[in-house]
């Protein structure tokens, strides 16, 4: 009996021999071998972890597709695929040269710019060590040996703290050489996070740097001056690269006033090249993402066919999507909730499933984001359910798709049966999924869109937000940054009433270029600006709005 055959055996015994409170019907054993069928697929090693933009999110995408169109689900208008454009990391452009003297460099073999290097052009002498404002630095990257056969040495970091450090003190480009020949030298970081500095940088490796670069005691009696001709000239072009991204999205049209969004997202992390992986072996292998996000994926898929099944649900139109680039940042649901232009007047609400494949057959724990974001979510928990140990979340805003609508005002539920030992590794596999757990999580689902259907549009509330990761500041400014955006500043994708932003009249759309006397190029600017402020001072903020730029006086709260 092969793999799949023994495990659809499997959970029919499991399903069959349940005990009488928790006896399951045929339904259920046919649901969870559906399930199976579709999370084996998603999960397979031929979808090669549905990476956002690759040829597995393709597929993932055609399959979920066929789903609909085989149980008479349409499209959204007219289109299942709404694709969407985002900027993805950094490339060097052909036109780059690093000359020192009149030596053309090899880009791959003997210098780079740093993907944080201005698009720039300067030229001018260099002297290794020698700082003079107006010049270009030359600066040994490594201290000593020691450190450069340091595998934990971070030269990136080093890099951009002393790039950003020689431009405050006048360096008007910089080549960073290694004079040791590091067992692991740098090398470009088109994922890189750190923002784009005024001037160019580049890297000279220890081939390069003594090949070319004369021995100090050849310079000038004075060392003042370097040899004639070392000359350094930069002449870099970086540019950002573009993906393309899928969203999938079915429609059920019953003419209804609003509409309820049901979602989940279907990308997963491919081989773990965007960054996010806690894989820790040195061989890429495929990150499968049977919990994160298939189960939710095929939750979605036999919710849309329940939906469909049910004449009755009239009083709301029904909309599915299955998100992509969920991964990188809500990529996917931000660009649809913007270009399908999703708002509060025409949705009822939006419910997202993420990861709900791992029930714990001992706690039964399911947890409910989004309870706080409509008075109507509190129904939900008036009875004690038998089946789950319901966990909640009041927070509209979480690491998921349902993000993205809460900030259109729009009340959202999220349901989650937890994290494991698995998460963002390959080892995320179709085998570990509980099969009749998730059928138990699916009939949870569907009897709240049962109920609901038969409720007025819920009301919208809005939540404190929980805080996301470890940093701590003494002051907020009160929004919700769009993550996804590299033009320089920081865009305000969400506004948090009675906060400084608030207050200060900044809008969603805005982008902040500036906070008191810093300069604002994106989060990591953005952060920092923020540590220089307590509770209680006041300062100016820069946004730019409709491609204007407006001062606005800001006070940060006590």
């Amino acid at each position: 009996m092969d793999r799949r055959k023994f495990t659809q055996f499997f959970i029919a015994v499991l399903l069959i021999t349940a005990p009488p409170s928790r006896a399951q019907h045929k339904a259920d054993v046919r649901t969870a071998n559906q399930l199976r069928d579709i999370i084996y697929y998603l999960a397979s090693d031929s979808l090669e972890g549905r990476r956002t933009g690759s040829e597995g999110e393709r597929k993932a995408g055609d399959y979920i597709i066929n789903f609909y169109k085989e149980r008479g689900i349409g499209p959204y208008k007219d289109e299942y695929r709404h694709p969407f454009h985002f900027i993805y990391g950094k490339e060097i452009v052909e036109t780059t040269r690093i000359k020192i003297g009149n030596n053309t460099l090899d880009l791959k073999n003997e210098a780079f710019p740093l993907s944080f290097s201005a698009t720039k052009h300067v030229s001018g002498d260099i002297l290794p060590d020698v700082m003079e404002d107006g010049s270009i630095w030359m600066i040994s990257l490594y201290a000593d040996q020691d450190e450069a056969n340091n595998v934990h040495f971070d030269a990136e970091k080093a890099m951009f703290d002393r790039t950003r450090d020689a431009q405050k003190h006048g360096a008007t480009g910089i080549v960073f050489y290694d004079a040791y020949g590091s067992k692991w030298p740098p090398s470009f970081n088109g994922l890189s996070t750190n923002e784009s500095v005024d001037i160019p940088v580049v890297f000279l490796s220890h081939i390069a740097y003594k090949k070319y670069v004369p021995a100090p005691d050849t310079f000038g009696a004075d060392s003042t001056k370097p040899k004639a001709g070392l000359v350094a000239d930069l002449d870099i072009t970086i540019k950002k690269t573009e993906r393309i991204g899928t969203n999938i999205a079915a429609y059920i049209d019953n003419k209804a006033p609003y509409t309820v969004v049901l979602g989940a997202h279907y990308d997963h992390l491919g081989r773990g090249e965007d960054g996010s992986s806690l894989y820790s072996g040195t061989e890429p292998l495929i990150h499968h993402g049977a919990d994160d996000n298939a189960s939710g994926s095929a939750a979605l898929l036999e919710v849309a066919a329940w939906v469909k099944k049910h004449k009755k649900l009239r009083h709301y139109n029904y909309l599915f999507i299955n998100f992509s680039g969920e991964e990188l940042g809500l990529l996917g649901s931000k660009n649809f909730v913007k270009d399908e232009h999703i708002d509060s007047i025409h949705t009822a609400y939006m419910l997202n499933m993420d990861m709900v494949g791992r029930l714990n057959d001992s706690t039964h724990s399911l947890e409910l984001g989004g309870i706080g974001t409509s008075p109507a979510w509190g129904t939900l928990l008036e009875k004690p359910n038998k089946e789950f140990k319901i966990s909640i979340d009041s927070s509209g805003v979480g690491p998921s798709d349902h993000t993205s609508f809460y900030h259109e005002g729009i009340p959202v539920l999220f349901l989650f049966t937890g994290t494991h030992k698995d998460y963002h590794k390959p080892s995320d596999v179709a085998d570990k999924i509980n099969y009749p757990g998730e059928v138990e999580v699916i009939k949870y689902v569907e009897e709240i869109v049962k109920k609901m259907d038969t409720e007025p549009k819920p009301h919208f509330t809005a939540t404190k937000q929980t805080s996301l990761g470890k940093v701590n500041f003494k002051v907020t400014l009160g929004i919700m940054p769009d993550y996804s955006y590299q033009e320089g500043g920081v865009r305000v994708d969400g506004v948090s009433e009675n906060k400084p932003a608030k207050n200060a009249g900044i809008k969603e759309g805005d982008i902040i270029i500036q906070l008191g006397d810093i300069k604002i190029q994106g989060m990591q600017s953005y952060m920092e600006a923020l540590s220089k402020f307590k509770a209680g001072d006041k300062t100016k903020v820069t946004v730019k709005r409709s491609g204007q730029q407006m001062v606005l006086p800001l006070e940060f709260l006590k």
